[in-house]
């Protein structure tokens, strides 16, 4: 971090009349062609070379995060989309708004958690504790349950299984998931899925992506998957219809507080 009187400077990106850099890469000769677009945004993120094993796991969690049907994001594009279809990029942005603590971002959450327990002297106990805490609030433990896959989101574990086969990887974050996933059934005295995003958190932490960041990867994957929103409302418009439903399930109630 650079001080008030210091000039701020970039290691990102540069270019010349004839040239243009990424980091110490030439985009033209080092990139284009050669490097994926996993390849070149994990560089540019993390600073470094990023091995297989990254590439493998990014790539999943991109997959993974690009599409969950027409939750709230899909919906916000949509709609926008259909009041302003000049455009595009709006209703993309709009979605994204939608990426946050409750839907998509969970995982940003889930890893402050994993941090906490990685970084206790009794791991086992912090994870009870965080179990406990998150029971007396009467609030769901972040990374855990989901309102549509039971009694397990297939997702999460099919990402644990791919990350407990590389044997480049550490294996912390998921062992702590692994703890907090015990505590949490403990407390609830009953098996509660890991979601998909409590899987991410973990193998996102695996391949050195810091708590802080995590949400982004959310951001760049949905983007992708609200862009094929907005293509299947060109081909099959729904934002009408969306709008035609909610207007007639929520009646006008008035002052009295109850519907005519």
């Amino acid at each position: 971090m650079t001080s008030a009187s210091e000039t701020p400077v970039t290691g990102l990106c540069t270019h010349t009349l004839t040239s243009l850099h990424y980091r110490d890469a030439d985009l033209v000769e080092d990139l284009l062609g050669k490097k994926t677009f996993t390849d070149v945004m994990l560089m540019q993120i993390l600073n470094r070379t990023p091995r297989g094993v990254d590439l493998r796991i990014a790539d999943a969690v991109l997959v993974v995060l690009m599409e969950h049907g027409l939750t709230p994001s899909a919906i916000a594009t949509r709609l926008i989309y259909m009041s302003a279809p000049e455009n595009l990029q709006g209703a993309v942005s709009a979605g994204l708004l939608a990426v946050g603590s409750s839907f998509v971002g969970t995982m940003e959450n889930c890893s402050r958690l994993l941090d906490r327990i990685g970084a206790a002297t009794d791991p086992d106990a912090e994870a009870m504790a965080i179990a406990r805490h998150c029971r007396e609030l009467e609030s769901p433990v972040p990374g855990f349950g989901h309102h549509l896959h039971k009694p397990v989101d297939p997702r999460a574990y099919k990402l644990l299984d791919m990350a407990r086969a590389e044997p480049e990887l550490a294996g912390d974050k998921v062992r702590a998931l692994e703890r907090l996933s015990a505590a949490v059934d403990a407390i609830a005295g009953r098996p509660i899925t890991i979601n998909a995003t409590g899987a991410v958190a973990a193998l996102l932490g695996e391949i050195g992506v810091p708590t802080a960041v995590m949400r982004g990867f959310a951001v760049i994957s949905r983007a992708a998957g609200l862009v094929a929103h907005i293509v299947e409302e060109q081909q099959s418009p729904s934002g009408r219809f969306i709008w035609d439903t909610v207007e007639q399930a929520i009646p006008f109630a008035g002052a009295s507080g109850k519907p005519a």
